[in-house]
């Protein structure tokens, strides 16, 4: 009679112990996965955090301000009428009248201070020039590139391409750098003094010839005593007018 309550007591403690294991197991299970979903936000967050601290710098980069290159031109606290045409920007009118004084308003680039006439500093201010283009400047109010190829001493007188820039102080209407035709007008080195000295002392001889790098007809001079004194006399002619000058086409000194 004891030996089956003894077996009962001893299933239902076997069936208590079972039923606590599953439910451990299933807690268990349930703990991982509630881990793994919160994990997964904080994951997300972190690469967000990680993908911006990796892009402030490229927004600090473009906000960063960069001083333009024209301010070097640009006089700090001058009088903003004296300053180059490169530091401000002008409305110009291309209806004036040529040759007459024209007033235009101008404004100042970022980055550049000036005042005016009492040392207070503006931004608006207005310029007084002459209504022309830059290419019809007088030659003293540009600068343009030489060339040693072309040939000064010719008939007629060559010209070359070259390429010109107007001078900072100066104001004008349309493009500052132009193409103009321009004489040869370049010069070697070669005195027309010299030349003239030597074709009269020593001319016989072909010396002026070779100064001026004309080494064939100094050698002719030379072997013929200098065409027995005609080519010599012509050769002081020719000289004494600027017909004849350095081999190379530049212009006497």
């Amino acid at each position: 009679m004891a030996a089956p309550v003894c077996l009962r007591a001893l299933g239902s403690v076997c069936s208590a112990a079972l039923f606590l294991s599953q439910l451990y197991v299933l807690s268990g299970r349930a703990g991982s996965l509630m881990t793994t979903k919160h994990a997964q936000p904080q994951s997300t967050f972190a690469k967000s955090l990680t993908s911006t601290s990796t892009n402030t710098p490229y927004f600090k980069a473009a906000e960063s301000t960069e001083i333009p290159s024209y301010v070097t031109k640009c006089p700090s606290n001058g009088l903003c009428s004296r300053l180059p045409p490169d530091c401000m920007t002008c409305n110009t009118n291309y209806s004036c009248i040529y040759g007459k004084p024209a007033t235009f308003d101008c404004r100042v680039k970022p980055h550049v201070h000036c005042v005016d006439q009492n040392n207070h500093e503006q931004e608006n201010f207005t310029i007084n020039m002459t209504c022309q283009f830059c290419w019809q400047l007088a030659t003293t109010d540009y600068v343009c590139t030489n060339s040693t190829s072309c040939m000064t001493v010719s008939c007629p007188r060559q010209r070359y391409n070259a390429t010109c820039t107007v001078r900072d102080h100066i104001h004008c209407l349309g493009n500052r750098v132009f193409p103009k035709m321009l004489y040869c007008n370049w010069t070697g080195g070669y005195k027309w003094s010299t030349a003239l000295a030597l074709s009269i002392t020593l001319g016989g001889f072909g010396a002026d010839r070779f100064y001026l790098g004309q080494w064939r007809e100094g050698l002719g001079k030379l072997f013929s005593f200098g065409g027995l004194g005609i080519w010599t006399l012509i050769d002081v002619l020719l000289i004494g007018v600027g017909y004849v000058g350095p081999a190379d086409g530049s212009l006497y000194i």
